[in-house]
């Protein structure tokens, strides 16, 4: 199994409230899990978000802390409630209101990734799904909670920059015809779980590195957002997805040969970020 839940990186000095995060880029797969799959291994990345966390690896390098999981998405999904359980994969398990994510077969333990391939040939147990719960699901909730605390402590301020990215097709709909398709769609939830002050200089901190930006269509948002945004609190989130055509092929799941300068590209935008939370500017932008 997993060394541990996640990986955390810390700065050798925290000097900004934002705290990056990348729940969904853990490719950590135990052979007992492919064993069990109807997949192979590379059929079974495919909701993966792929090298996120070396995207976002120089958060440190500018006082924020960047914490990746170890387990994959496929295994378990990160951003989902503990309770968000699929009765048509585990044993036990009753069915509950109608819910569209658990009704597609992305459950906190999913049954299918991308295009509703299904991964596993029969039912999980619910000793199986809690054991996953507890041994991952909660560590790193804990962790990243634990996180954004130290920063409302230290600057009275938490930014959770909740880091994914997308299948460029995602995208095919969202801009009207002949118009640009946009490089990153941020999701506040529709202003529900970040002040607007916050979700505009996010924004303009793409926006000066030249990528095209939207907001909310087609990624609201999911649970990660929803939890931990509470602007009346002082803490925010902001769920930011990066069209994976930037940085790699997604046939073979492999960086492509503009990788490297998307991610210095991405350093500046990083330190944009992480400015945001910076005391002096916390001050400003709250008065």
């Amino acid at each position: 199994m997993f060394e541990s839940a996640y990986h955390l990186v810390r700065p050798a000095q925290r000097t900004t409230s934002v705290v990056f995060a990348s729940p969904h880029s853990g490719r950590d797969y135990p052979a007992t899990f492919l064993n069990s799959a109807v997949l192979n291994a590379h059929e079974i990345r495919s909701s993966e978000d792929a090298y996120v966390d070396q995207l976002f690896a120089g958060a440190p390098d500018h006082g924020a802390p960047l914490l990746s999981a170890r387990a994959p998405r496929a295994y378990l999904d990160l951003n989902r409630a503990p309770d968000e359980l699929d009765s048509a994969l585990i044993e036990g398990v009753r069915r509950h209101a109608h819910n569209p994510r658990i009704a597609s077969g992305l459950g906190v333990i999913p049954r299918v990734v991308a295009n509703g391939r299904h991964i596993y040939r029969g039912k999980l147990s619910l000793v199986e799904a809690h054991t996953r719960i507890a041994r991952y699901w909660r560590p790193y909730h804990d962790q990243l909670q634990t996180l954004l605390d130290e920063s409302n402590n230290q600057f009275g301020e938490a930014i959770l920059i909740d880091c994914h990215s997308m299948p460029h097709e995602a995208l095919e709909n969202v801009a009207p015809p002949g118009s640009p398709r946009p490089d990153i769609v941020l999701g506040d939830r529709f202003g529900a779980t970040a002040a607007a002050r916050v979700v505009e200089r996010v924004e303009m901190a793409f926006d000066k590195a030249g990528l095209r930006v939207a907001r909310n269509m087609p990624f609201a948002g999911a649970f990660i957002t929803q939890h931990y945004g509470r602007p009346p609190r002082g803490q925010h989130a902001i769920q930011v997805e990066i069209d994976r055509a930037l940085y790699m092929n997604e046939k073979t799941l492999e960086p492509h040969a503009g990788f490297d300068a998307f991610v210095h590209l991405l350093d500046g935008v990083i330190a944009d970020l992480a400015e945001i939370g910076r005391p002096d500017v916390v001050q400003v932008a709250a008065e």
